[in-house]
C-alpha cells in the first residue's frame, strides 16, 4: 500500500486548491515533477475527470509505501494568478495502493497473468507426444497398404490426413510447445519463432483441409455416384492433395508475422486481428461450414433411403468421415471461443482465467491428432485386421532374429514325421 500527496495549483476561476508545484514538499523517489519509486516499475499517465471549477488545476500524484493510504497534504491557498492553465498530470502507480476514493477511475495494471496449471501442460504433451507419434506412425503403415490393395480415394485421403497429423505433432507439440515453451523457456530469436509460425499454420491448414476433401469425396460419392465414379481415380486423388498440402503452405506464409499471445501486451493492431480472424476462418469456420452442409446432405439421402427401401447399411468411410468431423469441431471450438474472447474481451496476460482457458484449448485441440486411430479401429474392421497384420510382420523378424541360428535351421529344414498314433 501507498500513500499519495496530491498537489493542486489553482485555477483562474478561483478554485482554492493547496499548493502550487513549487511550494510542495518533494516526495521520496521524486525528482523534477515525475514520481517515480525506485523500486516500482516505470508509471503511466492518465486521465482524472475534474469538476468545471477545478478544470484547469494541475495536480500531481506521487506515491511512497507508508501504511497510511489515501492521505492528502494540504497547505495555505495561494491567491489565483493570471495566466494559462496548466495541463494535468496524474502519473498512476503500477501497483495496489489506490484509495476508495480513486479506485473506480483507475484500470486493471497490466501485470502478467499467473500460469495456474504448472508442469501439467509439459506433462501432457509428453505423453500425447509419445503415444500419439507412435500411433499415428502405425496408422499411416496400415493406411498405405490399404491404400495400395483397394486404391480407394478414402484411404488417400486418410493417409495425407495422418501424415498432417505427425507434421502437426511434431512441428506444434514438440518444437513449439515442449522445445520452445518449456526447455528454452520461449527465449528464441524472433526470426526463428516467427519461421516456425510458418510450418505450424500451414500443418494446422493442411490436416483441415484434407478432411474437408475426404467430406466433399464421400458427398460427390454417395449423392452423385455416377460422377464420382466416372472422376474418381487415385491420379486425381494424389493431385487433389499436392494441390491442398501446396496452398495450405501459401496460407500459412502470412502468419510469420503472428503475435504470440502469451506476449500481446499491446491493444491489439488491424495486422493482429485480420490474422487472428484469418486463423479462426480458415481452420474452424469455414470449414465446420462445409462439414455442416455436406454431413447434413449426407444424412438426408440416407434417410430418404431408408424411407425407400430397406435401411441402407452406412459405408465404413462415411462412419470415418462423420466421425472426424464431429470430433473435430467439438476438440478445435474451445481454443477459437478463447481466441476471440482475447482479442475482444479480456487479453491473456491480464487475466488468469483466460490463460487458464487457453492452455485447456490447446490441449484439446491438440488432442484431435492422436484421437483418429481410435476412431478408425472401432469403425472397420478392415482397418484393424490391418494393424494386426502391420503388428505381426514388425514382431516377426524381431522373434526370428532373437533365435539361436541353429534352432531356425532345424524348424526350418525338419521335415514332418509321421502323424501321431501311426504304426511304426
Amino acid at each position: 500500500m501507498g500513500s499519495f500527496c496530491l498537489v493542486l495549483k489553482s485555477s483562474p476561476s478561483g478554485c482554492k486548491c493547496p499548493l502550487s508545484p513549487a511550494q510542495a514538499p518533494e516526495c521520496p523517489g521524486t525528482r523534477g515533477g515525475l514520481s517515480r519509486d525506485p523500486v516500482q516499475p516505470p508509471l503511466r499517465s492518465l486521465p482524472l475527470s475534474l469538476t468545471p471549477a477545478c478544470a484547469s488545476s494541475g495536480i500531481l500524484v506521487c506515491s511512497k509505501r507508508a501504511g497510511d493510504a489515501g492521505r492528502e497534504l494540504r497547505g495555505p491557498p495561494e491567491k489565483p494568478r493570471a495566466g494559462p492553465p496548466q495541463a494535468t498530470l496524474l502519473p498512476a502507480a503500477n501497483g495496489s495502493g489506490t484509495s476508495q476514493e480513486w479506485e473506480g477511475h483507475w484500470p486493471e495494471t497490466p501485470e502478467r497473468s499467473p500460469c495456474v496449471v504448472g508442469v501439467v501442460p509439459v506433462i501432457y504433451y509428453s505423453v500425447l507426444l509419445g503415444l500419439g507419434l507412435p500411433v499415428n506412425l502405425l496408422t499411416t503403415v496400415a493406411l498405405a497398404r490399404l491404400a495400395t490393395r483397394t486404391r480407394k480415394p478414402s484411404y488417400y485421403y486418410l493417409l495425407a490426413l495422418t501424415a498432417s497429423d505427425i507434421v502437426t505433432q511434431v512441428v506444434i507439440v514438440f518444437v513449439g510447445f515442449l522445445l520452445q515453451g518449456a526447455v528454452l523457456a520461449r527465449q528464441v530469436p524472433q526470426a526463428v519463432v516467427r519461421s516456425a509460425n510458418i510450418l505450424e499454420f500451414a500443418a494446422n491448414h493442411a490436416s483441415v483441409w484434407i478432411a474437408v476433401l475426404l467430406t466433399v469425396d464421400r458427398y460427390s460419392a454417395l449423392c452423385h455416384p455416377l460422377q464420382h465414379r466416372a472422376a474418381s481415380s487415385p491420379g486425381r486423388t494424389r493431385r487433389a492433395i499436392v494441390t491442398v498440402l501446396g496452398a495450405a503452405l501459401l496460407t500459412g506464409i502470412p502468419f510469420y508475422w503472428w503475435l504470440d499471445v502469451w506476449r500481446d501486451v499491446d491493444p491489439p493492431s488491424m495486422l493482429d486481428e485480420v490474422l487472428k480472424w484469418a486463423h479462426c476462418l480458415t481452420v474452424y469456420f469455414i470449414p465446420c461450414g462445409v462439414f455442416l452442409v455436406t454431413n447434413s446432405a449426407i444424412v438426408c439421402r440416407l434417410r430418404r433411403r431408408s424411407q425407400s427401401g430397406p435401411r441402407p447399411r452406412v459405408g465404413k468411410s462415411t462412419a470415418i468421415l462423420l466421425g472426424v468431423s464431429t470430433l473435430f469441431a467439438l476438440l478445435w471450438a474451445p481454443r477459437i471461443f478463447v481466441m476471440l474472447y482475447h482479442l475482444y474481451v479480456a487479453p491473456v496476460h491480464r487475466d488468469w482465467r483466460v490463460h487458464l482457458a487457453l492452455d485447456v484449448a490447446n490441449m484439446a485441440a491438440m488432442l484431435n491428432t492422436a484421437v483418429n486411430f481410435g476412431l478408425y479401429c472401432f469403425v472397420s474392421k478392415t482397418f484393424r485386421a490391418t494393424v494386426r497384420e502391420v503388428v505381426h510382420d514388425a514382431h516377426l523378424p524381431c522373434t526370428l532374429g532373437s533365435r539361436p541360428e541353429g534352432a531356425v535351421g532345424n524348424s526350418v529344414l525338419k521335415p514332418p514325421g509321421p502323424p501321431k498314433g501311426a504304426e511304426q
